[in-house]
């Protein structure tokens, strides 16, 4: 490629498929060595983007979930159209995803067939699901002229900071010697999601007595899932850091452990990212269609008649698939990857990235 060659990324909404996203810009990095990738992200997702180091300048898109947002879309169009973009390629599959390229005027516009945007998307690609049956595969191919093969994974590998990681463990008062299993029980998406939290209260007190430092993290929104596993575990090995830290601090806290059991959610695939063995546990979504990119794994899933039904709530009102997910399969799950010391290759240093506000 040119040494003009500049590529804007449509970032998709939800921290857990931005960072599988990072898969994607690694992938162009190989391809097309000293390609200029920016990314137009959510607010939300920003710190995210700016621990990927294939990225040069994160962009922010304030709009709410769902939110149409035209005129800041439109704003923000004109605003890069001097940007000197050659593609842009557009990862959700939603027209309103396709404006801010189109009104930048960017030459190729690439992305999956979707939601009536043919004029917004120039450069279409058909969706085989066959091919393509898992979210970071769609997002993989989108980097690629080759249509036919099934494309390679480069796995999300997000960057850290040891002395923020050393500065967290002071101000929280969670250091110790002790090796830290981290219990993300909170998934945005839904109840469906999300394993009872009076099992993570017991797998939380039963860790603790094995000899594990456990760290309950998660956002402010999460706090009584922390308090109450706190109320079920009060060990004084549990930690209840959910609403204390950002989300560029959990990046951080989650690099520090050895295993992160979690529900299928954004950070469990910031656990992954960052090198912890992950213990994940599936309900109403599939292991096969977003799994944590990362060989350091355990994927705890019933495979109900009924699964994966991709529900936020449980349609036959059982959450069986997740019920029947017992607290000594999850507990053995964890116990054998710490007696193992597996876990990925951990991230290491900090990424500078430009982000836009």
């Amino acid at each position: 490629m040119s040494a003009g060659d500049k590529v804007l990324v449509v970032g998709p909404s939800w921290v857990g498929d931005m960072v599988m996203a990072q898969s994607l810009y690694r992938s162009l990095a190989v391809r097309r060595p000293g390609v200029e990738i920016h990314v137009l992200a959510p607010t939300w997702s920003l710190p995210i983007v700016g621990r990927m180091p294939e990225v040069a300048r994160a962009i922010e898109l304030d709009v709410g979930h769902g939110e149409l947002g035209l005129a800041k879309r439109r704003a923000l169009g004109l605003r890069l159209r001097g940007g000197r973009y050659n593609q842009a390629i557009v990862l959700p599959r939603s027209l309103k995803a396709a404006l801010v390229p189109f009104l930048a005027r960017i030459p190729v516009r690439t992305g999956l067939r979707g939601e009536w945007r043919f004029v917004l998307i120039n450069d279409t690609r058909e969706l085989d699901p066959d091919r393509l049956d898992s979210t970071v595969l769609r997002y993989v191919a989108l980097g690629s002229a080759e249509t036919n093969r099934r494309p390679r994974v480069l796995p999300p590998k997000l960057a850290t900071d040891p002395d923020n990681q050393r500065a967290l463990a002071d101000r929280l008062g969670i250091a110790s010697e002790r090796p830290v299993v981290a219990l993300l029980p909170g998934a945005e998406y839904g109840p469906a999601k999300r394993w009872p939290i009076e099992n993570y209260g017991e797998l939380a007190e039963r860790l603790a007595r094995a000899g594990a430092a456990v760290w309950v993290i998660g956002s402010v929104r999460e706090k009584p899932l922390g308090e109450r596993v706190r109320e079920l575990a009060p060990d004084p090995n549990v930690h209840d850091l959910c609403g204390a830290s950002t989300l560029v601090d959990a990046i951080d806290l989650l690099a520090a452990a050895a295993v992160a059991v979690s529900n299928d959610s954004g950070l469990m695939h910031v656990a992954a990212a960052v090198g912890a063995h992950v213990v994940a546990i599936y309900g109403s979504t599939s292991p096969d269609f977003t799994p944590p990119l990362t060989d350091a794994k355990t994927i705890c899933y019933e495979n109900l008649a009924c699964s994966p039904c991709f529900e936020r709530h449980c349609p036959l009102e059982h959450l069986n698939c997740l019920r029947g997910i017992t607290v000594d399969v999850v507990f053995e799950a964890a116990m054998n990857a710490l007696a193992a010391g597996v876990g990925g290759e951990r991230g290491s240093g900090q990424s500078r990235v430009a982000v836009d506000g």
